[in-house]
């Protein structure tokens, strides 16, 4: 399992890159970029370095946690995967290769690709000094024409892009992607409605061209969840003091709302419930909400039984459990 937080050698590298830059200016260009990522899409507002380097010190963070969090559940659910090479589709400052090169030590050949020339310029920069990704390859062009050019990679990852499209271009992006995967697949999305709509559209579309999904569900039967109800995950991070001024936040963490999915070309080893929300610790018992192979299940841990009550206390909102509905 690998840590939510960004690795020091890209810590470095941001605060590096910090100096002589007004927190003030990065504020206001990191504000307008995230009205216009709840929008649902960012490459657009991203002209200039200073736009870049706003963006990243924002964004990069969180969306590091989320996609460690995604991957984290696909080692788990397919530990002998140890993919060589990795396409980072949409990779924007490359936040999703640094967080495969934590995840993976295997992987030895880091192809990028994003069609905004700013971000892939600061991503090489970035990488230059690092001991993994001081090689990766930056393809330029957008993620719905230009991945057809890429070579296969054993793992593909794409992190906040397909919602930029529109859903004729999903579909498109999510068959190229496939095709171009020979082990795994993994898409992470903001944790809305509208973001859990895309992955569950991805997810059975994808499944009907032979993917298994190892994570989060169990299973590659249809969502057994019923609107309002959507799935998705959080997962805290730590704030650093340029974090918070960028932010313009006091509390010195935050909570990351995302969903993903992880595909594979053979089936997982292991199958395990999945937690859909925060257990509810009660008194007498726990309570949670999980995702079976038999669908949804809402398990109840009574405090008597001293063993399984407190393996249910370290339970954590997207966790893989073994579990019996």
């Amino acid at each position: 399992m690998i840590s939510p937080t960004l690795p020091a050698e890209l810590k470095a590298a941001l605060d590096g890159k910090l100096q002589g830059f007004s927190r003030t200016d990065a504020a206001q260009r990191s504000q307008k970029i995230s009205t216009t990522y709840r929008a649902g899409g960012t490459s657009g507002t991203i002209k200039s370095d200073a736009d870049a380097l706003a963006y990243a010190l924002a964004r990069m963070p969180a969306t590091y946690a989320a996609v460690a969090a995604s991957l984290n559940a696909l080692t788990e659910m397919a530990p002998d995967l140890a993919p060589e090479t990795l396409l980072d589709v949409g990779a924007g400052p490359g936040t999703a290769s640094w967080a495969a090169a934590e995840a993976f030590p295997s992987l030895q050949d880091f192809t990028l690709l994003d069609a905004n020339a700013t971000l892939s310029r600061l991503a090489l920069e970035l990488a230059r000094d690092s001991t993994r990704l001081a090689d990766c390859r930056y393809l330029p062009g957008d993620a719905g024409t230009n991945l057809v050019e890429a070579s296969q990679a054993d793992l593909v990852v794409a992190s906040y892009v397909i919602g930029e499209l529109s859903e004729t271009d999903q579909r498109k992006l999510a068959e190229t992607m496939w095709a171009k995967a020979r082990h795994a697949l993994v898409v992470i999305e903001p944790g809305t409605p509208a973001g859990y709509a895309r992955i569950l559209a991805l997810r059975q579309q994808l499944i009907a061209l032979g993917a298994y999904v190892a994570a989060p569900c169990p299973h590659e039967k249809p969502c057994p969840l019923v609107a309002p109800d959507w799935c998705h995950f959080s997962q805290r991070l730590p704030r650093s003091q340029a974090h918070r001024q960028i932010k313009g936040a006091d509390v010195p963490f935050e909570d990351e709302r995302f969903i993903y999915i992880a595909l594979t070309r053979t089936a997982p080893t292991t199958r395990a419930a999945r937690l859909l929300a925060p257990p509810d610790v009660g008194k007498a018992e726990i309570t949670a909400k999980l995702c079976t192979e038999g669908g949804l299940a809402i398990t109840k841990v009574p405090r008597r039984d001293k063993a399984a009550y407190a393996s249910a206390r370290r339970w954590r909102w997207g966790d893989a459990v073994i579990a019996e509905s």
